[in-house]
């Protein structure tokens, strides 16, 4: 590695785009290992890029417009000069037009848009990875078991620095099997974990949120993992699992009931 360029956000940025020189590639892997704030940052874009591509996706489903076909710019190019040329300044005033209508819609679809939506998917993109990776461990899925759940959940509020609890959720057929403490960012998240007699796992993720008030249910979906997320009395939740929509959504709901009792009134409906 001696003579090679330091790592910079070009070399991330190329990471985690898919396209980075192979010869560049062990060297960028090699740095993420050691650099704890480097690799949350591009685990954090990576979820972003995603979340993004599924959003547009809809986009790549479009006819392509007539005006692009090759065989219509084929014609087109066949015409008299004087005709292209008006079209060419008809398009040019479109353009211009669409512009313009382009960032008056920009400021205003900003406008309208919830400053708690983003901050939102980015939490439920690291809540249902951190579940993945962990719902999978036979051996070692939790830090502290669940018949230390008193101790387990001191710990998590203190490190979270707000007041949690473990939900009891046997009358939706799971139980506790423990927790465990992750990094978000510059903040700290608790991940509890319960399991069904079928052996299929459930995650609640928390960390604090910036902002007090309190969130509709939001859902996600990403591959066969379903999460529901919201933002309650400054904490933001995640409840994810290999489960459908329907399925998952009462299981939501019992843990905000048992939150919205411990903390109190709601301050907003679901």
């Amino acid at each position: 590695m001696t003579g090679e360029p330091p790592i910079g956000e070009d070399d991330l940025q190329a990471f985690v785009d898919g396209r980075l020189e192979p010869s560049r590639l062990e060297t960028v892997k090699a740095y993420l290992a050691s650099n704890r704030s480097a690799a949350e940052q591009v685990q954090r874009e990576a979820e972003q890029r995603e979340a993004l591509r599924r959003r547009l996706a809809f986009k790549a489903q479009e006819p392509i417009p007539a005006r692009l076909r090759v065989a219509n710019l084929v014609a087109a190019r066949s015409r008299p000069a004087p005709f292209r040329l008006t079209r060419v300044a008809a398009s040019m005033a479109l353009l211009m037009l669409g512009g313009a209508l382009g960032a008056a819609g920009g400021m205003w679809w900003g406008s309208r848009l919830s400053p708690q939506v983003p901050a939102q998917m980015a939490v439920a993109g690291s809540a249902i990875a951190a579940h993945r990776i962990y719902v999978s461990e036979r051996l070692h899925p939790v830090e502290v078991p669940g018949d230390q759940e008193a101790h387990l959940v001191q710990w998590l509020s203190r490190r979270v620095g707000k007041p949690l609890k473990a939900p009891d959720l046997t009358a939706q057929g799971y139980w506790l099997i423990g927790g465990r403490l992750l990094p978000s960012g510059r903040e700290a998240a608790a991940l509890f974990m319960y399991e069904n007699e079928g052996g299929n796992r459930l995650t609640l993720y928390a960390r604090s949120s910036s902002q007090e008030g309190e969130t509709a249910f939001r859902f996600e979906a990403e591959g066969e993992i379903s999460a529901f997320s919201w933002i309650g009395d400054g904490l933001s939740y995640v409840v994810s699992a290999k489960a459908g929509r329907a399925q998952l959504l009462p299981i939501a709901e019992a843990i905000h009931h048992q939150f919205e009792v411990t903390s109190g009134p709601a301050k907003g409906r679901l």
